[in-house]
C-alpha cells in the first residue's frame, strides 16, 4: 500500500497546475510556490514511511498540507488590514496610512523619470532636496532642514557629526527607550559621543544642564518622552532660557518626536515652537503626526545641516524619490491649508464623538445581541502623545459559538485570517473593534465578515 500511495504522488509541475495553486502563485511568484511545494511532497513522502499503518494518507491531505503551507507565507506579504485597536498611529499597522488623494498625486512623478538629482535651470547634476528646503523653512522655520530615512537615523546623524568624542548632555528623565530596543544611551555610544547625565528621573533644571558643561560639550539633547509621561512633581528646563544661557561651543538639539507642524494637537509643542525658542536644530519623523511617509527630518541652523549632509553615513541614511516627492507634496498642501494635508493622526482625532456612535451603531444594527456597542477611547499612539486619549465608541462581540465565546484569542486569530485582515483588542474578555480607526468603507465587508461568525 505504502508503495502504491507513494506512486501516486504527481510530479511537481502538475501540482502547480492545480486550480487552488493558481492564486498563490499571483501573490507569492512561481519559484516560491514551488518550493513550497517540494518541501511538503518531502515532508508527505517522510511521513507515509514512518507509519505504514496510517490510513490519512490521502492526496487530499497532501493537497490541504500544501495549500496551508502557502497560506501561511501570504500571510506574510505586507497588505491592508482593518485596524480596529483604536491606535491611530499603530506602529505594527504602518503607522500613518497615506492620504489616498496625496499619494495618486505623486503617481507620475513615481512611475516616470524625474529631476531626482538634475538641476533642470542648468542641465548639470543638483541635490535631492527640491524645495523641502524651502517649504519646510515656512512650515517649521528652521534655515534648513534635511531628510532621512526615520527619526532614529536623525538622532544617531547628529550625534556621530557633531559629537562624536565629545560630551553630550541628557536629562537622566529622557533617556528613553522605544520599540525594538532602541536607547537613547546606547545611540549615543554607538555614535562615539560621551553621555554626560544630569538632573532626576522627575526633575531637571537649566542649572543642571549648565553646571554640567566643560570645555569638551558639544550638545544639550533634549529628547521627546515619545511613549511615557511623568507626572506629578515635576520640572523641566525651560529651552527658551537655556538657549540664551548656553556658550557658543555647546549645540541645543531637541528630538521633538511626533512630528507636530500646524496640526491642532494639544500639550503638544511645535518643531517651529523649539526653533523659535532657540534650539539649533530640531529632528522629528515624517509618518507620525505631519502625515507623510516614514521618515526623519532635521532642521535649524543651516551651517549645521550642510555638516550633516557631508557626513559619509548620510549616503546610507538618505531617502528615495518617492519619499521627496511625497513630503514636498504634503508640506504644499498643509501650506495651503487643505484636507488632503492633514495627517491622519489630526483628522481621525477630531471625529465627532457622535459620529463614532453612528457608525458603532450601524456596524451592531441587526446583529444583536451578539454585539453591543460600548464607550471606549482612542489614542493617537505611535510614540507621539503617550499621556492623551479621547473618547471613542466600540462594539464588544460576543460569538454564537461557545468555543469562540470562551477564546476571545481564538475569535481574533480567525479575524486575522480573513480575505480582509481585521485587528481588534480584548477588553473586559471580549474582543472590541474600535470606531475611530476604522473607516466608514470597512463597515460593510465587517457586516459580511461578522454576521457569518456571530449568528
Amino acid at each position: 500500500m505504502t508503495v502504491s500511495i507513494l506512486s501516486s504522488i504527481p510530479q511537481i509541475e502538475k501540482i502547480l497546475q492545480q486550480a487552488f495553486i493558481s492564486p498563490y502563485i499571483e501573490r507569492l511568484s512561481r519559484p516560491i510556490v514551488t518550493d513550497i511545494i517540494r518541501s511538503e511532497v518531502s515532508a508527505f513522502k517522510k511521513y507515509i514511511l514512518s507509519d505504514k499503518n496510517n490510513t490519512d494518507v490521502s492526496l487530499d491531505k497532501l493537497y490541504n498540507n500544501i495549500k496551508h503551507a502557502c497560506w501561511m507565507m501570504n500571510q506574510q506579504r505586507l497588505q491592508r488590514v482593518v485596524n480596529g485597536t483604536g491606535v491611530i498611529v499603530h506602529t505594527n499597522l504602518g503607522r500613518s496610512p497615506i492620504n489616498a488623494e496625496l499619494w495618486q498625486s505623486v503617481t507620475d512623478v513615481n512611475t516616470h523619470y524625474n529631476n531626482l538629482e538634475i538641476d533642470l535651470s542648468t542641465g548639470k547634476r543638483g541635490k535631492r532636496k527640491g524645495i523641502i528646503q524651502t517649504l519646510m523653512t515656512h512650515l517649521v522655520k528652521g534655515e534648513d532642514t534635511l531628510v532621512v530615512n526615520n527619526n532614529a537615523s536623525s538622532v544617531y546623524l547628529m550625534l556621530h557629526e557633531l559629537t562624536q568624542g565629545k560630551e553630550v548632555i541628557v536629562s537622566r528623565g529622557e533617556q528613553i527607550q522605544i520599540g525594538g530596543g532602541f536607547r537613547i544611551p546606547d545611540i549615543l555610544a554607538l555614535s562615539g559621543a560621551k553621555l554626560v547625565e544630569v538632573g532626576t528621573t522627575n526633575i531637571t533644571t537649566n542649572q543642571d544642564y549648565l553646571d554640567a558643561i566643560t570645555e569638551n560639550t558639544a550638545m544639550v539633547l533634549m529628547i521627546h518622552t515619545s511613549n511615557f509621561k511623568i507626572r506629578g512633581f515635576t520640572e523641566s528646563a525651560d529651552i527658551k532660557e537655556l538657549a540664551k544661557e548656553l556658550p557658543p561651543h555647546v549645540i541645543l538639539a531637541v528630538d521633538q518626536g511626533s512630528g507636530t507642524t500646524v496640526e491642532d494637537m494639544p500639550d503638544e509643542p511645535t518643531v517651529a515652537s523649539y526653533i523659535n525658542a532657540g534650539a539649533d536644530l530640531v529632528c522629528f519623523s515624517g509618518d507620525k503626526i505631519l502625515g507623510g511617509p516614514q521618515a526623519g527630518m532635521i532642521t535649524g541652523e543651516q551651517s549645521l545641516i550642510q555638516r550633516l549632509e557631508k557626513n559619509p553615513m548620510m549616503r546610507a541614511f538618505r531617502p528615495s524619490r518617492i519619499v521627496y516627492s511625497l513630503l514636498e507634496e504634503l508640506a504644499v498642501r498643509k501650506l495651503n491649508q487643505l484636507d488632503s494635508g492633514a495627517g491622519v493622526a489630526e483628522t481621525k482625532s477630531t471625529i465627532a464623538e457622535t459620529a463614532l456612535k453612528h457608525s458603532a451603531e450601524r456596524l451592531a444594527e441587526g446583529l444583536a445581541p451578539f454585539i453591543q456597542v460600548v464607550r471606549s477611547d482612542m489614542t493617537v499612539g505611535g510614540g507621539s502623545l503617550p499621556d492623551q486619549s479621547t473618547p471613542s465608541w466600540s462594539v464588544e462581540l460576543s460569538p454564537k459559538d461557545p468555543k469562540l465565546a470562551r477564546s476571545p484569542e481564538q475569535l481574533l486569530k480567525l479575524m486575522r485570517s480573513w480575505p480582509l485582515p481585521v485587528i481588534g483588542v480584548i477588553k473586559h474578555d471580549k474582543v472590541q473593534l474600535n470606531l475611530a480607526t476604522i473607516d466608514e468603507s470597512e463597515i460593510t465587508y465587517l457586516r459580511t465578515q461578522l454576521t457569518e461568525v456571530l449568528q
